[in-house]
C-alpha cells in the first residue's frame, strides 16, 4: 500500500490508498514536518503519535512525501532517514512541496506552467513539461516567503503598530487576536514555529475581505511576490500560465487575477490542497 503525504510547516495531510487506488482510510492529519525548522527527533515524535499512521507502519511499500523545508539536501536527506526508520518496508521518495504543487494543479503531466504556493509559506517555479527549475532559492520565512500566510501575518501585525490599520478594522485585530507586544515577542523568539504563529494571523483577512484595506493588503503582498518570484520567468511567461497552490492563493484569488491583469501574465488554476491532486497523479501513475 502507498501513502502520500503533503505538509506544510503548520498541517500535514497523509492518505493511505492500496494498489488499485482505493483509499484505506479518511485523510489522516498531523503536525507540519518542515525539517529546515524541526529536528529529527520533533519529526519522529510527530509521526509516531499517530496511530492512524502506526496502522500502516508494516504494510507500506511506499512512501511519497512532499513538503516544505524539502528543496535543500540536508533537511530532505533527515526527513527520508526518518521515514525510512518508521516505514521499514518502504520505498521512500521525499520532494519539495513545489512538485506537489506542479503534480496538483497542472492540466495534464507534460504541461508547461509557472506553478506558486502560497500557504504558511511560499514559493514558485517553472515545471517546463519535464522538468522543475527554481530561479530563487528560498531562504524561509525570515527573508523570503512573499505573499504567505506568514508574510500577511506580519503585515498586519505591522500596521496594527503602526497605526496604518482603519479604526473598524482595528477593533476587530484587536478583539479576535491577542496583540501585546510581550506576548507576541514571546511566540516569535521563544516557542516553536514562529512562521505558523505568524499565519494564523492571515485568517483574519479572509474574515474581513470585504474591507477596502484588506484588499489592498493582499494586493500589497501578492504584488511583492509577483515581483520578485513570478517575474524571474518573464520569457516563459509568454506561453506558460500561472497556477496556484495554498489556502492563501485559493482566497486571494479576485486579487490576484487584478495583479495579474496589472503585470500582464495570464492566470491558470487554484488548487486549495494539493492531496487531492496527488492522490490522482499516483493512481494514474501506480
Amino acid at each position: 500500500m502507498i501513502l502520500i503525504t503533503d505538509s506544510g510547516s503548520t498541517k500535514c495531510d497523509w492518505i493511505a490508498i492500496d494498489d488499485t487506488g482505493k483509499m484505506l482510510s479518511e485523510k489522516i492529519r498531523t503536525k507540519g514536518l518542515n525539517p529546515a525548522i524541526l529536528p529529527e527527533k520533533k519529526l519522529r515524535k510527530i509521526i509516531s503519535k499517530s496511530d492512524e499512521l502506526m496502522q500502516f507502519k508494516v504494510q507500506a511499500t511506499h512512501v511519497f512525501f512532499y513538503g516544505a523545508g524539502c528543496g535543500t539536501e540536508n533537511p530532505r536527506l533527515a526527513l527520508k532517514k526518518v521515514l525510512e526508520d518508521i516505514f521499514p518496508n518502504a520505498a521512500v521518495d521525499v520532494q519539495e512541496d513545489t512538485m506537489a504543487a506542479v503534480r496538483a494543479s497542472l492540466n495534464h503531466n507534460d504541461e508547461a506552467a509557472v506553478v506558486c504556493i502560497m500557504g504558511t509559506g511560499s514559493n514558485c517555479s517553472y515545471y517546463d513539461g519535464d522538468k522543475l527549475h527554481q530561479r530563487v532559492k528560498s531562504l524561509g520565512y525570515s527573508l523570503m516567503d512573499d505573499a504567505s500566510g506568514n508574510h500577511y501575518g506580519k503585515l498586519l501585525i505591522r500596521d496594527y503598530y503602526f497605526n496604518k490599520m482603519p479604526q473598524t478594522i482595528k477593533l476587530a485585530f484587536e478583539h479576535k487576536y491577542n496583540l501585546d507586544a510581550d506576548f507576541i515577542k514571546y511566540n516569535l523568539y521563544k516557542k516553536p514555529n514562529p512562521n505558523a504563529y505568524l499565519a494564523n494571523f492571515a485568517e483574519f483577512m479572509f474574515l474581513n475581505k470585504d474591507s477596502d484595506y484588506i484588499q489592498d493588503v493582499i494586493k500589497r503582498g501578492f504584488r511583492i511576490f509577483a515581483e520578485n518570484m513570478i517575474m524571474q520567468y518573464k520569457e516563459e511567461l509568454k506561453t506558460a500560465p500561472v497556477h496556484f497552490a495554498g489556502s492563501i492563493a485559493f482566497f486571494s484569488k479576485k486579487e490576484i487575477k487584478q495583479v495579474a491583469e496589472e503585470l500582464g501574465f495570464k492566470v491558470g488554476n487554484f488548487v486549495r490542497r494539493p492531496i487531492d491532486g496527488l492522490v490522482d497523479y499516483h493512481i494514474k501513475n501506480l
